[in-house]
């Protein structure tokens, strides 16, 4: 996976030149999520400057896709990732737009927590919450393993989450709480709560992005 800085990638991302060139590199899969206009109405949360973009591809060298990718964006930096799917979300590859609001969350592991400890919280104790209280269709966790870049920044895992696109203005369709203001704040606090224990409280990215899936060929 490679996060992508710059104001190119909400068009240059969909080039099919670039599509070729990273074709060329091996790349037969390729899942875009970028912000875009799309999802202009969605929270955002930057620690620095905002990822504009997150790009997953599969069955390819990472240094190659860097180097195509690095003519679509300012910046650029990858991680080998560990795919886990926890709710399908569905699927078609043929570059159209998924109609959902797809929030990519980018975590850093808190430094009290050790990294079994914390991939258990996750894992185990928060992804059930997680799912319970909030009107996701779609669930992927990513873990880091690995950097692929040279002077990547720390990142310990993404996770995409797929909603409803009103979601991205009603609070009710993002909790999926159905109008009812007292089981909205019941999900609400049962939600942050079980995010504090895993440190996504601070120290966290949340990019609202539009999800589009190519197969290249």
């Amino acid at each position: 996976m490679f996060a992508l800085w710059g104001e190119g990638p909400p068009t240059s991302l969909h080039d099919p030149g670039l599509h070729e060139r990273l074709a060329a590199v091996g790349v037969r899969r390729l899942q875009v999520n970028v912000d875009d206009e799309h999802v202009a109405p969605a929270m955002r949360i930057p620690t620095g400057d905002p990822v504009r973009a997150i790009v997953s591809v599969w069955d390819a060298e990472a240094g190659p896709v860097a180097e195509v990718l690095a003519t679509a964006a300012a910046t650029v930096h990858g991680w080998r990732v560990d795919e886990r799917r926890r709710l399908d979300p569905p699927e078609t590859w043929d570059g159209s737009r998924a109609d959902a609001l797809s929030n990519v969350a980018i975590l850093r592991r808190p430094d009290e927590l050790a990294h079994g400890e914390w991939l258990r919280r996750w894992m185990v104790e928060h992804t059930p919450i997680a799912i319970r209280t909030q009107a996701t269709f779609g669930y992927v966790q990513n873990v880091v393993v690995e950097p692929v870049t040279t002077g990547a920044p720390r990142v310990d895992a993404f996770v995409e989450e797929l909603f409803p696109s009103a979601a991205m203005t009603d609070m009710h369709a993002f909790y999926g709480s159905g109008g009812d203001d007292a089981e909205l704040g019941r999900r609400l606090t049962g939600l942050m709560a079980s995010v504090a224990r895993i440190g996504a409280d601070r120290d966290l990215d949340l990019v609202p992005t539009s999800r589009y899936l190519y197969a290249l060929r």
